[in-house]
């Protein structure tokens, strides 16, 4: 191949990939084995490779691309980075994925549940967006920048895949909402990067919560009651109220109001206000709490309560975790278990059961007669439960019947 300029003709376009294709001047043109094509610009400075992409061949022309490229040599002849004078002109006078996604995660963060939502938001953007089209107008934004995030975590990561490609596709349609690119949105799942990619569930396979099968309930509730701290105390209650650990953690005393602990709607996941039946055995573990600050299970410094972590690492020491050698539960694999007893074990209706569980029926007519949350009810069920966790014998069920109404 020639040594100079303008190598590539027009029936290199249209070359199936993948492939990286030199125009030399230090263009190049990337393809995808999907056949996404984009334009970028290689180089070297101050021994360091680098590369600029310059868009999509469907919003560059080879024509401009070559263009460009010549400007971005003619900035590191000078000796300037193409990259650092190309970011720095962006920060200030366009709107770049970046700026656009920051803007985004402020405009909404308050409405999200809560600050680990608004980080695990600011931290697969800087990790997988920022270091491929973070510093490029955002109007660049293309489907062949979107897919070089995406597909090469989609057969690895598909669940992380899906979030990337999901939030990538909220910020553009956000900046296109507010005037800062124009035309379709290139992350869009439905008609578009599903022609590109197989459906998550072709390639993954469901990942639940390992949950302990409810016949060693008894033998571990009687290690953990052995256990002192917040966090046997926290997962006990956790346990019994088959509550997720977010929730318990969470938990002040203005929440408890005799027999009953009320979850407020922004700290649920449904964003529904919960009430909790509390069972004997769960008032005795809150009458047995040696602080009353405003946190149930508050941390050491009394300021705030403990951490999310808190309870897996308790599981860890008693070998119940997932290193244990004795299992390799989760906190939250207690509802599950719950789950699993009151199915198996018990007379008690699906939609109670569910309803403990603060699920959202799926049947919308279902739901819209199910006005109430059946806390009598429930409240027969959560003692059932808990006296089940405290006195069954290895396998050996007991089985639980509903008092007719």
């Amino acid at each position: 191949m020639a040594t100079g300029t303008n190598r590539l003709k027009a029936g290199h376009l249209k070359k199936k990939g993948p492939a990286k294709l030199c125009d030399g001047g230090s263009l190049w043109l990337y393809i995808t084995h999907t056949h996404a094509r984009r334009w970028v610009f290689r180089y070297r400075f101050n021994g360091k490779d680098s590369e600029i992409g310059l868009g999509g061949l469907t919003s560059v022309s080879m024509e401009e691309a070559r263009q460009l490229a010549g400007q971005y040599r003619a900035l590191k002849n000078k000796g300037i980075d193409p990259k650092h004078h190309k970011q720095a002109r962006a920060s200030k006078d366009v709107w770049t994925f970046d700026k656009c996604a920051a803007a985004y995660i402020k405009a909404q963060a308050p409405g999200w549940s809560n600050e680990k939502h608004v980080e695990q938001w600011r931290s697969t953007i800087k990790d997988y967006c920022s270091p491929v089209f973070g510093a490029m107008p955002v109007g660049q934004v293309d489907t062949g920048l979107v897919m070089q995030v995406i597909e090469p975590l989609w057969y690895e990561i598909t669940e992380t895949a899906s979030r990337v490609r999901g939030r990538i596709e909220s910020i553009l349609s956000w900046a296109i909402v507010r005037g800062y690119r124009e035309g379709p949105n290139p992350a869009v799942w439905r008609g578009h990067i599903s022609m590109l990619l197989p459906q998550r569930n072709k390639i993954q396979k469901p990942r639940h919560h390992p949950a302990m099968p409810y016949p060693e309930l008894a033998e571990f509730m009687a290690e953990l009651k052995a256990k002192t701290g917040m966090a046997a105390q926290a997962l006990q209650l956790a346990i019994l109220t088959a509550t997720r650990t977010s929730e318990v953690i969470g938990a002040t005393w203005d929440e408890i109001e005799e027999s009953v602990w009320t979850i407020p709607a922004e700290r649920m996941k449904s964003k529904r206000q919960h009430r909790v039946p509390l069972s004997d055995q769960a008032i005795a573990l809150l009458d047995g709490l040696p602080s009353r600050t405003s946190w149930l299970f508050p941390s050491i410094q009394q300021r705030k309560h403990i951490s999310n972590m808190a309870m897996l690492q308790l599981m860890r020491g008693m070998e119940y975790g997932v290193q244990g050698k004795r299992g390799h539960y989760v906190p939250h694999g207690f509802r599950s278990s719950f789950r699993d007893w009151a199915a198996e074990q018990t007379n008690y209706p699906r939609e109670l059961a569910e309803s403990a569980l603060a699920h959202v029926l799926a049947d919308k007519t279902e739901a819209a007669y199910q006005r109430s949350d059946m806390l009598e009810k429930r409240s027969k069920l959560m003692q059932a439960w808990a006296d089940y966790c405290h006195t069954a014998q290895d396998s050996k069920a007991q089985v639980v019947g509903i008092r007719a109404s």
